[in-house]
């Protein structure tokens, strides 16, 4: 078997698979079919300073190849994750990045500090949130709104920080340079990118808040796009997401500079995706006979 194992800001994967924000909730339903600790890390769900409800139903829409979403970050609060859901996680024999947001800078600080009083091992930052204070563009939408979050959140903090991009920008390299000099220690993308449908018998959208992140398949040559166009501008390292549902499209991702792969919307129509995708990474290496995953990080060849 190829070694699987790679290291990501001081911290020691055994796999780079890890189940992205939102899709994974806290590994309890998941655990049901497989020990946590056959995967690489679990990104939780975004957690905020206090308890969200999230948005009004309907939020969830399948699309070809992909799903839009407006959940809204339904989650408990940073005290309740810390108190009812971090202990049972660091149990699991796994890395757990606790994915935070807030509606402004100092929300996110807030949330960040609470976090370093605590042994999760790495904060997972999410810039695609509204700031409040900037009439609700999301930080990740500007390098000095990205910057300005970042920065508190890293004075908040000694948690290694990986800062979650957003792709609903003009140039997703600005906003990786911008967190990168804010001092991110790493980068993770893409998130999810702003799309509609609408019912035309109805002719209302078919989301209650109207537009909402699309996911899954449609989206994966844009995340290998711009997750190689940031592994060419940012010397951090970066943790790919974006479409990923086979040990291929996890392979493609680190050929163009991921060194770590999040599953996605794969994990709603087989809960066993992350699983399998790690068994078709291992056959892939070894049918090539490269002995570590590492060494295919960002080998791509361009034209």
């Amino acid at each position: 078997m190829a070694d699987l194992s790679v290291n990501i800001c001081g911290i020691d994967f055994k796999n780079p698979i890890i189940p992205a924000s939102g899709v994974f909730g806290y590994g309890r339903e998941y655990e049901e079919f497989y020990p946590l600790s056959k995967l690489g890390g679990i990104a939780t769900k975004g957690t905020t300073g206090k308890l969200r409800t999230g948005n009004p139903a309907p939020r969830i829409a399948e699309t070809p190849s992909g799903m839009l979403n407006s959940v809204g970050l339904q989650n408990p609060g940073i005290d309740a994750f810390i108190e009812k859901e971090l202990p049972n996680l660091l149990h699991k024999d796994t890395v757990i990045l606790a994915n935070i947001a807030g509606a402004t800078a100092e929300e996110c600080a807030e949330v960040a500090g609470k976090l370093n009083d605590t042994d999760v091992h790495m904060i997972e930052l999410n810039i695609s949130c509204p700031n409040v204070k900037q009439g609700g563009a999301a930080f990740g939408t500007s390098c000095q709104m990205a910057e300005q979050v970042t920065k508190a959140v890293r004075n908040a903090t000694k948690k290694p920080l990986v800062v979650k991009l957003s792709p609903n920008v003009t140039s997703i390299t600005d906003i990786a340079k911008a967190v990168e000099s804010a001092g991110a220690d790493a980068v993770s993308l893409i998130n999810t990118l702003l799309g509609m449908r609408i019912d035309i018998k109805t002719r209302r959208p078919v989301l209650r808040n109207n537009v909402g992140g699309l996911s899954g398949g449609a989206i994966f040559p844009i995340a290998v796009r711009m997750v190689w166009q940031v592994s060419n501008a940012v010397k951090i390292p970066i943790i790919g997401m974006g479409g990923v549902s086979s040990g291929e499209d996890a392979i493609e991702l680190m050929l163009a500079g991921a060194s770590a792969v999040q599953v996605g919307m794969a994990c709603f129509t087989d809960p066993y995706a992350p699983i399998r995708i790690i068994n078709e990474m291992n056959d892939f290496l070894d049918s090539q006979n490269i002995d570590t995953v590492r060494e295919i990080v960002g080998t791509v060849q361009p034209w």
